[in-house]
């Protein structure tokens, strides 16, 4: 076999393969090994019907048609790898010649990685929010832990902001009921925003037995987006009433003997958070300015399949888990369809471009993922998931995307190398050290950092690879 390749554009290339008909002689036979199976000639048995009387009787060439299907896969991989390409999908496949006896020759067409140059990252800067956990922080985190230990009890008067109602719902849509409109013992905290627009000011002032209706368009559902006239009915009300912040509350709702203690802890944890999204802010503004500085040609077939994927996840999952269709969505978030085009297909662009730079920068510094770093991403993916770490992890094996994670996982590692490499300061000026993290955590944290920057971006192109 021969095999040469043309470059097309710095992201695809066209493969010419010629192949001496004698390499084609174990896909022939297979061949006449599988139409023997398939058909009947009388006067011979099944399986034993001779090549010449297989020619004679179904033509020479759908025994070729069928040894070149049968062994162009090899011939193309055998190219490939001849040629050291990085190939992404499948290839277009042209039969150029087929000479019986003589020779095969074919062309293929491929997207392929791009060749990248990862210059000095060494000299990026980048500025993140400095952490500043002010005492108001702190007291509003006690009392949302106070509101948890809120207790209730009925009252005989007027609801009232803030007091939890027991409510029956029922919407109408152009005068008739709707089937998933109906909605009995619905407790609501008046003011919470967790039910429809307008049922505030509907139950405000209702005492248990009373009833009001209200128009409001409905968030979910059958009729999601309609306008919709509600009636609710009030059975009970009830007031809340909150702990006191002394050390007996805080002996209630935690391991600690006084408020103080308490305060301190509730402190702790939220420099912990904002720690944590320091360093997270840290790697996407770290990510962008790495991709400023590599140039890094996206295959536009890959990229419209990235766009269209997304377009299809976010239509047929996300809003139709929500009863929204795609027009309604953007009315919610006031944009326009050309606005969201552009950014699908920006967010798919950076998407790609971060999974090609990082993937080079793994091979470039040599990176490993061990089984540490691999677990502690699949308990983070699951996590993520719903699902517990052995159905994830079971579903991933069967599903064969373990390689994926392992590129996750990579990437991660690579991008925790540049963030390592780059200077980091906060908005005070101070110099933000993030190298106290443990490895395995840098490694699992780097690939959520990349995941969420990238958008899903990479698995597209991990799932084109061949």
């Amino acid at each position: 076999m021969k095999s040469a390749v043309e470059t097309l554009n710095p992201t695809r290339v066209r493969l010419t393969v010629e192949v001496p008909f004698e390499e084609l002689k174990d896909s022939l036979d297979a061949a006449y090994k599988k139409i023997n199976q398939q058909v009947t000639v009388k006067g011979f048995r099944k399986g034993k019907i001779p090549a010449r009387v297989i020619d004679q009787r179904f033509g020479r060439g759908a025994v070729l048609e069928e040894a070149v299907n049968d062994a162009l896969p090899k011939f193309y991989t055998d190219a490939v790898n001849e040629a050291e390409l990085n190939p992404l999908g499948q290839p277009e496949v042209d039969i150029k010649e087929l000479k019986d006896n003589e020779l095969l020759s074919f062309t293929a067409e491929v997207d392929i990685r791009p060749a990248l140059e990862i210059p000095d990252y060494s000299g990026i800067e980048v500025e993140v929010d400095a952490i500043e956990v002010a005492d108001e922080d702190v007291d509003k985190a006690v009392e949302e832990l106070r509101e948890r230990f809120a207790s209730t009890s009925p009252v005989e008067r007027a609801a009232e902001e803030g007091d939890v109602v027991t409510l029956d719902l029922e919407a109408k849509v152009d005068g008739e009921v709707l089937e998933d409109g109906v909605a009995k013992d619905v407790s609501y905290t008046i003011g919470s925003g967790e039910l429809l627009d307008g049922i505030d000011e509907a139950v405000k002032g209702k005492s248990a037995g009373e009833e009001a209706t209200f128009t409001s368009e409905l968030k979910g559902g059958s009729a999601a987006g309609k306008e919709a006239e509600v009636t609710v009915k009030v059975s009970q009300v009830a007031a809340r009433e909150l702990p006191e912040l002394d050390d007996e509350f805080a002996q209630l709702a935690s391991e600690f003997d006084t408020l103080e203690e308490l305060r301190a802890d509730s402190r702790k944890r939220l420099v912990n958070m904002k720690e944590y999204d320091q360093a997270t802010q840290a790697q996407e503004r770290v990510l962008d300015k790495l991709l400023e500085l590599v140039e890094v040609p996206v295959p536009e077939k890959l990229l419209e399949d990235e766009i269209n994927t997304r377009k299809h996840n976010l239509e047929h999952h996300q809003l139709g888990q929500m009863g929204l269709t795609l027009d309604k969505y953007l009315e919610l978030q006031e944009k326009t369809a050309e606005e969201f085009e552009t950014e699908t297909r920006e967010a798919a662009v950076k998407g790609i471009k971060t999974q090609f730079v990082l993937d080079e920068l793994v091979n470039k510094e040599k990176l490993n993922v061990n089984q540490e770093e691999l677990t502690e991403h699949l308990v983070r993916r699951a996590a993520g998931s719903g699902m517990s770490p052995d159905q994830f992890a079971q579903a991933v094996v069967e599903g064969g995307q373990v390689p994926m994670l392992v590129g996750e996982v990579a990437r991660g590692k690579a991008l925790a190398v540049v963030v390592e490499a780059a200077t980091v300061k906060d908005t005070n000026g101070e110099v933000v050290d993030l190298s106290d993290d443990e490895d395995d955590d840098e490694a699992a944290e780097g690939a959520e950092a990349v995941e969420a920057a990238a958008d899903g971006g990479e698995k597209a192109a991990d799932s084109k690879e061949s």
